[in-house]
């Protein structure tokens, strides 16, 4: 009995894996396709060679990025994508705002509204709280055996604006025309990117959320994030490790 529990249990977890992997296949695909609207050659686009970087940094075959970028190009005939930003408001009037990439926007925007309602929060006019966010390059770097001198040495050099630290990894954030470069002085150091965006919405400040706000603002923030034309979502809020956040 115990070794059909274990068998279960690492199938479950197999299968959780490959649900995120096909999800963080299909965003990457579609960021392929968006940017390679603007040329198909990724040393000339600045967008696309980043979004190939992040396809290859996650394994995905070469072939699905040919295809994907001949899609962008028109060579391949697909399903014309387009991107929406969405704003809105959660639990403890947190502010949130969702990158969408979708061929069907009424579709989206009519889901998106739904899960916002159904977890707590509602959907805003645009402009809402778009305002307390700037568009900013987004890299997150693996802090095991990182010195903050030494990194910040690299991304400062290289034209970064800020470094933060969140714990187990590195944010370093830089103006949007300076994403490349900075990416290219951190693979030179040999530093591990997990992640990177060039044009990512970070909020000009936070609101500390705890307890049911806390626990309801998670919620909706993965129901977000799980819904299969969402390309990113951000918000205001931070909460804390100590916080008392209801199970």
């Amino acid at each position: 009995m115990s070794g059909h529990s274990k068998w279960h249990t690492i199938k479950h977890k197999k299968a959780a894996l490959d649900a995120k992997r096909g999800k963080i296949f299909t965003r990457l695909i579609k960021e392929i396709v968006i940017a390679a609207r603007g040329g198909g050659d990724p040393g000339s686009n600045a967008r696309l060679r980043t979004a190939i970087t992040a396809a290859k940094a996650m394994s995905m075959p070469q072939d699905n990025i040919t295809r994907a970028v001949k899609r962008g190009t028109g060579e391949l005939e697909g399903l014309t994508i387009e991107e929406y930003v969405y704003e809105g408001y959660g639990p403890g009037g947190a502010a949130v705002m969702v990158k969408v990439a979708t061929d069907n926007k009424n579709r989206s925007v009519s889901d998106i509204r739904h899960l916002f309602t159904k977890n707590g929060g509602n959907m805003a006019e645009p402009g809402a709280v778009g305002w307390m966010f700037e568009m900013k390059s987004n890299i997150i770097v693996d802090g095991e055996g990182v010195t903050e001198d030494k990194l910040m040495d690299v991304a400062l050099e290289a034209g970064a604006d800020d470094i933060r630290d969140n714990g187990d990894s590195w944010q370093i954030l830089s103006d949007v025309s300076a994403h490349q470069t900075v990416l290219d002085a951190l693979a030179a150091a040999k530093y591990t990117v997990s992640e990177s965006e060039q044009t990512a919405l970070v909020p000009k400040s936070t609101v500390n959320l705890e307890g049911k706000d806390a626990t309801a603002m998670m919620k909706l923030f993965e129901a977000i994030d799980d819904y299969d034309d969402v390309q990113n979502v951000y918000g205001n809020f931070e909460i804390s490790d100590d916080a008392d956040v209801d199970g």
